[in-house]
């Protein structure tokens, strides 16, 4: 995860789970799934939206740590695309 000024930057990843498309936000634990490589990241971008805004509106953790061992950088799936989610958290609109 990288920030700069109200900018966070979101490591994702999308994998392939015999014919569904799985796509996974790495430090918010967040997950989605398409029958399309496409569909997959569409659904993580709106799915990452969602959870941020739930998030500072109910005053819940941002960063869920992912355990390792569900991690797939660091375990043998074969990851289909590596991809970043960029958001625009101005935390004066929730305060």
């Amino acid at each position: 995860m990288l920030k700069n000024d109200k900018h966070i930057i979101y490591n994702c990843v999308i994998t392939k789970e015999g014919e569904i498309f799985c796509s996974l936000c790495i430090e918010l634990n967040v997950a989605t799934e398409g029958t399309t490589q496409k569909e997959a990241k569409l659904n993580l971008i709106v799915a990452v939206k969602d959870y941020i805004e739930l998030a500072l509106e109910n005053n819940i953790p941002l960063i869920r740590e992912l355990p390792a061992e569900d991690n797939p950088l660091n375990n043998d799936d074969e990851i289909i695309e590596k991809f970043k989610i960029e958001t625009n958290v101005n935390v004066e609109e929730y305060a």
